[in-house]
């Protein structure tokens, strides 16, 4: 015997309910002839028949009774799939996981999960600390949903079919020098005589590449991917170094002085995620809450008031 059918098993719940074929029939807007064809084809599937004929309408053989029961847990889960997935539609629960450079997720991230905290108390967020390239692999296999990433002056945003990316904005990078230092410079050719810290392999290339436009090649005495150490380095005089406007948020030595200079561009912020994850509720929620939040700051650092967001 193949397993009953769901829909019939419900119209037979319906039967049951209704001790009758007609009431069945006007409960769910049909005719007589229809409930009667779906419930000869269950007890067919059944190979027993499930209720008998009396004057007032039906009663249920005990075949019948032992499958109402059934047809009643399908009809809970039924009714448990609906109301999970109105959760998940109105945000009520559901899951969000993020992945991010180390910067911006001691800044950006965090606010971003502050603001769905406020927004939707019942969301799970996730954070998984990774630099650009490692973050948009996750994504792209599956185990992050939303990818925070930088791309350089000079150095386009990942393009690839699929994936989205949503701005969120420049990230200026300044020159870091020793507190006791008086005085930016004019530009970067007047650093050529300086010791460099640099950063990891892409930082590293954007340094060298901006120091090529001024006309010279950065001697490069340290190399570190944490900008606390590289700030560390910097108070002691070993060298100076450009760090993006994330990092500084993030930490700032007392005892280094911080300098915009003409030439350097900033690096490109964006939230990546697949296309078609715009339309599940908690990626639209998780990379709206991530421009909000990027907006917040800039309008912080600029002393003006951030727009509401859409």
């Amino acid at each position: 015997m193949t397993g009953p059918d769901p829909h019939r098993l419900l119209v037979f719940r319906e039967i049951a309910r209704a001790g009758s074929i007609g009431g069945a029939a006007r409960a769910l807007g049909w005719t007589q002839p229809a409930v009667s064809q779906h419930l000869r084809a269950l007890e067919r599937q059944a190979g027993l028949p499930l209720v008998v004929r009396v004057p007032r309408g039906v009663r249920l053989t005990e075949a019948g009774a032992v499958l109402l029961r059934h047809a009643e847990a399908v009809a809970s889960r039924l009714r448990a799939a609906s109301d999970d997935l109105a959760a998940l539609s109105d945000l009520r629960s559901g899951t969000v996981r993020l992945a991010a450079f180390p910067s911006a997720g001691a800044t950006l991230v965090p606010a971003a999960i502050g603001l769905l905290a406020e927004r939707h108390p019942g969301l799970d967020v996730g954070l998984r600390e990774a630099e650009p390239p490692e973050a948009l692999d996750l994504l792209r296999t599956g185990a992050v949903d939303v990818a925070v990433a930088f791309a350089h002056a000079g150095a386009p945003p990942p393009e690839e079919a699929g994936l989205v990316g949503l701005p969120l904005g420049a990230d200026p990078v300044r020159l870091v020098v020793p507190a006791a230092r008086t005085g930016p410079a004019a530009g970067l050719a007047d650093l050529a005589g300086e010791r460099w810290i640099a950063g990891c392999e892409r930082c590293t290339a954007s340094l060298v590449r901006a120091c090529a436009d001024a006309g010279f090649a950065p001697d490069i005495r340290h190399a570190t991917d944490d900008y606390v150490v590289t700030q560390a380095l910097v108070a002691r005089g070993l060298g100076v170094a450009l760090l993006p406007g994330l990092a500084l948020a993030a930490f700032r030595h007392p005892e280094v002085a911080v300098h915009d200079v003409p030439g350097v561009r900033p690096r490109a912020l964006h939230a990546f995620h697949h296309r078609e994850a715009d339309q599940i509720p908690a990626v639209r929620a998780a990379v709206l809450a991530l421009r909000d939040a990027r907006r917040a700051d800039q309008a912080s650092a600029s002393g003006q008031a951030p727009r509401a967001g859409s």
